[in-house]
Parts: C-alpha cells; sequence; structure tokens
C-alpha cells in the first residue's frame, strides 16, 4: 500500500532559494537487547550434543524472534537471509540456548518464516491471551524472554495456524524443558492446556468492543494486534468499518511480486517460463507488463537463482506504479533522491534503453553498495551513478539540475505493515512528527534539484494522510509558485 505524489514544477527564484532546516535524517534506533524487560534470560551453557528430540522449526522460530525482539534485528532481514540456510540458522541456536537440533529442510524453513511472522504480527493478541491466563499479571509481566517466545508460537499454532493441540503443547513443552529447565515445562503445559480447553468451548477470553471511543480502541488494538495509537488515528480518519477492514488486511499473510529484468532483455514471458519449470505458482500483474504476482514459493525462486543471476527481481507493484509515473524516457537524467535500497533505481533505468543517466543518492553507504553490485548483474550499471550524501546537503552544495526528481519520502510505512511484520511495534505516535518534519525538509530540497519544467514526484509508503496531502499542502503554502498536482493516486497490493 503506498501514496504518490506528482507534481509539475515551474520554479521560481524563491523556491531555489529555499534552505533545508538542521534536522538530520537518520534511521531509527532499535533498542538492544535487555533481559531486564522480561525477568532474566536462561543462562549461557556450553554446547551440547546434537538434540533430536526437539521440534528444529520451533527451536529457530524462538530464537529468531528473540533476536527481533531484544536484539535489534529485522523480520523482513532474517527471513531474506534464512532461505536456504538451515545451518546458520542453527548455529544461532546453538549459542542461544546450548543445543542444536537436526538441521532444518526446505518445509521447516517454510514454517519458521511462517511461524515467526505470524507471532510478530498477532503478538498483542497473544499477549493478552497468555496474560489471562496466567495466575496474575505479575506472572505474565516478569516472565523470562525465551519462555515467553515459546509460549507465544505455542498460542500462536492452536488458535492461528490450527495445527493438532495435542501436538503443539508436546512440543513446546519439550522445548521449554531442554532450552530451561523442567519447572518451565510443565508451565507451558498448564497454560497452552488450559488454552485449548478454552479454545474448544468457544470461550477464549477476548475483549468485547464497547463503552467509549478509548476503551473501544483498546479492544480493537487486541483483537487486531496493533498498538492503540494506530487504531485511534485510523478510526479518526478512515472510520471504524474501514479501520478495522485495514487491519485485516495488515493482518493476511503476504503477497509477492517479481518483476522481470527486462534492462537484461527478459521478457515476463520469459519469468513466466521459468516459473512454470519451476512449478511455482502465480497469476499476472493487472496493472504492470512486467511483473508476476506469487502467493507462495519465494524460497523457490531464491534457491534456483533467480534473483542472483538478474532474471528477476522482488518488487512490489505499488513501488512499480511509482515508476510507471515517472516514466522514465531515453535520454533523461532523472534524481532517485532516497534511493535505497534501490528497487525502483533498478526499474527506472531498465526503461532508459541504455541511454540517459540516473543518480541514486542515499545516506546509507552500505546500501547503496549493495545496489551498485546489483546492478552490474542486471547490467544497467552504466546508467546508474550512486551518491552517499544527505539529499539536503547535496541540494545546498550543488547546481545540478534533473528532468525528473523521485522523492521517495522516509515514512512511518504505514502502509506496508503486512509485509514488515515488526514495524507496527516499532512505530510511537512521537515518530509522526519528526518523519513529517524530516519530509517538508526533503521536498524543499529536492524541488531545488529540478529543472524548470520537470517533474517533482513525491511518494511515501505510508496511507497516513499527514504524510501524504498534509505534506503536499504544506509545500505549496511555503512555496506559493506555480505548481500543479499532475496526479494524486493511491495503491493497495
Amino acid at each position: 500500500m503506498a501514496q504518490l505524489l506528482t507534481f509539475r514544477v515551474y520554479l521560481s527564484a524563491e523556491t531555489q532559494k529555499a534552505s533545508p532546516g538542521s534536522f538530520k535524517r537518520t534511521q531509527k534506533t532499535r533498542k538492544p537487547f535487555s533481559p531486564d524487560r522480561r525477568g532474566p534470560v536462561a543462562p549461557s551453557r556450553k554446547p551440547q550434543n546434537l538434540n533430536l528430540e526437539v521440534s528444529p522449526h520451533r527451536a529457530v522460530s524462538a530464537v529468531r524472534l528473540m533476536r527481533i525482539e531484544y536484539g535489534g534485528a529485522f523480520a523482513d532481514l532474517l527471513n531474506e537471509k534464512g532461505k536456504g540456510s538451515g545451518s546458520n540458522e542453527m548455529s544461532y541456536v546453538e549459542r542461544t540456548i546450548g543445543f542444536r537440533t537436526r538441521d532444518l529442510d526446505d518445509r521447516d524453513l517454510r514454517l519458521v518464516t511462517d511461524v515467526v511472522g505470524g507471532t510478530i504480527r498477532w503478538r498483542r493478541y497473544l499477549d493478552h491471551l497468555i496474560g489471562s491466563l496466567c495466575h496474575n499479571e505479575r506472572t505474565f509481566r516478569n516472565m523470562e524472554p525465551l519462555l515467553l517466545q515459546i509460549l507465544r508460537i505455542g498460542v500462536y499454532e492452536i488458535i492461528k495456524r490450527d495445527m493438532p493441540p495435542y501436538a503443539v503443547v508436546d512440543e513446546n513443552v519439550r522445548l521449554a524443558k531442554v532450552a530451561l529447565r523442567p519447572g518451565a515445562g510443565d508451565f507451558v503445559n498448564g497454560i497452552l492446556r488450559k488454552l485449548v480447553s478454552l479454545k474448544e468451548k468457544d470461550a477464549l477470553p477476548l475483549p468485547k468492543v464497547e463503552g467509549d471511543d478509548r476503551a473501544q480502541a483498546r479492544a480493537l488494538a487486541t483483537l487486531h494486534s496493533h498498538p492503540v495509537w494506530m487504531v485511534r488515528r485510523w478510526v479518526k480518519y478512515l472510520g471504524l468499518d474501514e479501520a478495522t477492514k485495514l487491519m485485516t488486511w495488515n493482518n493476511n499473510d503476504p503477497g509477492f511480486s517479481l518483476r522481470a529484468n527486462m534492462g537484461r532483455g527478459i521478457t515476463r514471458s520469459d519469468l513466466v517460463e521459468r516459473l512454470n519449470s519451476l512449478k511455482v505458482p502465480h497469476e499476472l500483474s493487472l496493472h504492470l507488463e512486467e511483473f508476476v504476482r506469487i502467493k507462495t514459493g519465494l524460497q523457490i525462486v531464491v534457491q534456483a537463482g533467480l534473483l542472483k543471476e538478474g532474471i528477476c527481481s522482488v518488487q512490489d507493484e505499488s513501488a512499480g506504479l511509482i515508476v510507471s509515473v515517472v516514466k522514465p524516457q531515453p535520454g533523461e537524467r532523472i534524481m532517485d533522491a532516497c534511493a535505497a535500497p534501490g528497487g525502483k533505481t533498478l526499474f527506472m533505468a531498465s526503461c532508459l534503453k541504455g541511454q540517459g543517466m540516473i543518480h541514486a543518492m542515499d545516506v546509507n553507504e552500505g546500501r547503496l553498495r549493495i545496489l551498485g553490485e546489483t546492478a552490474k548483474s542486471h547490467q544497467v550499471d552504466g546508467l546508474i551513478t550512486t551518491i552517499h550524501s544527505d539529499l539536503r546537503v547535496f541540494a545546498e552544495t550543488n547546481e545540478v539540475q534533473y528532468d525528473k526528481v523521485l522523492l521517495d519520502a522516509p515514512c512511518s510505512g504505514l502502509g506496508v505493515l503486512s509485509k514488515r511484520a515488526d514495524l507496527r511495534w516499532n512505530r510511537k505516535l512521537e515518530d509522526m512528527v519528526e518523519l513529517t518534519k524530516l519530509q517538508d525538509e526533503l521536498l524543499d530540497s529536492a524541488s531545488k534539484l529540478v529543472k524548470h519544467g520537470g517533474v517533482l514526484i513525491y511518494s511515501t509508503c505510508s496511507i497516513d494522510p499527514e504524510e501524504n496531502e498534509g505534506r503536499v499542502e504544506a509545500f505549496l503554502e511555503r512555496h506559493p509558485v506555480r505548481i500543479f498536482i499532475a496526479h494524486l493516486l493511491s495503491f493497495r497490493c
């Protein structure tokens, strides 16, 4: 889900002289691992012998969840790195809980991705159930991190995946006993068995949506597993029904899109032929001729080398639609102002047919380096020049101008919560103030780089009006020059 705003810009001297503020663009700092948040972590142990009794996907899932919540890792990056790397996963398991299970096969890896993503997505809902089944709130609040992750996995598998309850209880009890201690296994056994009994009686202790607005928002936040501030914000802007639909959408399993690398002469038909040979189910995009949608089978695509060989890229159709509005033409000079990780940069370069130039700018040098390496595999590196700089500094110190400037601005990401399972828990209401300030500064700076008669495209992966229409309105108020909006599009992919 993304928002896209496009301007054709006729810049006056006043606009060209607009100065950026001093707010520095920084990535949000993740909190380091802190055992104090939920009691002490299990003491480190010397590596034990191979344990064939413990479920490998549950052991790996528990450790991944620990790394995401307490170690600052990101769920989507771990899923990407985990594809086809079961031995690496098991190394983390051994270092964290002191033993190895059997190696993960492809089915195990798919289960890990599902369980980790689902457990993160439904975390508030799962914690409500676990807390309700504990003897008292203090027991839940002081629960050690690994024990909590094991319980979350068990509750998720029973309630949301409808796995056989006896197997879920048995496997998670065994994991708790081996990774922690026998008493921890007994505790898991008691909680999960109580849960199974309540589920069979259709008597889960869930809140009712009733009372005043605040009470309703808290209940909805628990039932749909979102932060309360997000729920209140969406109800305010969208109304109760639409807000509920949006949260339901966010909790669905995400689909993915593949873009055929036409820069290398790979057509969508060529990509479809490869997918058929790999027996990956797919359907054609209804909007873009280079794109194919897949619901399952991404791991197969990765293992077959299609991404590494530059045959295709994983890219949302919403990102592709942004490029379709930019509409790169051979011979044009284009600035991609916040380019990393570079999916839109690569797509735009493939549209230039060997003529023109794209300057890809970002503050993250490491991600720009990866973009440069990927451009080589896609055979468009001759059309892309990377620039490691803050856009606001660059615009002040350079007089170069472009036919088109794309500003895909840093944002809250509230439009991609279905794909970024952990993002909902890492955003705070206070972030919105900082982000809108940054977006204003970046828009002012981007406008300086557009030549007379050129086009400025502003996009975000947020659905929040304050980050989209609100920023455009503020920009027009700051720069009362001859600017007219050419497009206002909203995408859900």
